[in-house]
């Protein structure tokens, strides 16, 4: 059964960007892509992933030649993006369940992963949609910025893990 994550990571404050939109704060911490909760073993399960503009304009501006991912991709926006030649990129404004169902599709016997915003991630578990949440937890406070998780959500923790500098949790999104 095809399962929908929020992977993503956090200062200990709770914020995935600082005010800037700057990802500084993580990119310079030391961690194991093949570790507890590590970026290698999960991408491997994926089939489909959805991202906000936000987060695909930090893409954009941060190597605009580059493009990590080999699945198909949708970036839910209102805003005009060039196209990357070659790369399964789709541009939607498809209300939720409906896109959900589309990447599903697309995904075929492996996961989705919702990338970010924490925004999107709440749209997905306001329909019910979202099974999981995993976040690395970075030794920093930011203070302000884009927070992980703009909702009220019940989890309930599955698994904790150090990987380098970073607490890796793992929770189930309850279930009304």
């Amino acid at each position: 059964m095809t399962r929908t994550t929020y992977y993503t990571a956090s200062s200990l404050d709770g914020f995935i960007a600082d005010e800037k939109h700057s990802l500084d704060w993580l990119l310079t911490r030391d961690a194991d892509g093949d570790g507890p909760m590590g970026y290698n073993p999960f991408i491997a399960g994926i089939g489909a992933i959805v991202m906000g503009s936000n987060t695909y304009q930090w893409l954009l501006d941060h190597d605009p030649e580059a493009w990590p991912y080999e699945m198909p991709a949708w970036v839910v926006t209102h805003r005009e993006f060039p196209a990357r030649p070659g790369k399964d990129i789709r541009f939607t404004s498809t209300p939720i369940p409906e896109l959900h169902a589309e990447m599903a599709a697309a995904a075929g016997d492996k996961n989705l992963w919702v990338v970010g915003g924490g925004d999107l991630a709440g749209q997905f578990a306001d329909h019910g949609l979202l099974d999981e949440i995993i976040i690395s937890y970075a030794p920093v406070t930011l203070g302000a910025g884009a927070p992980v998780l703009p909702r009220r959500l019940e989890l309930k923790p599955l698994e904790l893990a150090m990987n380098g500098e970073l607490a890796c949790a793992r929770y189930a999104v309850a279930r009304a």
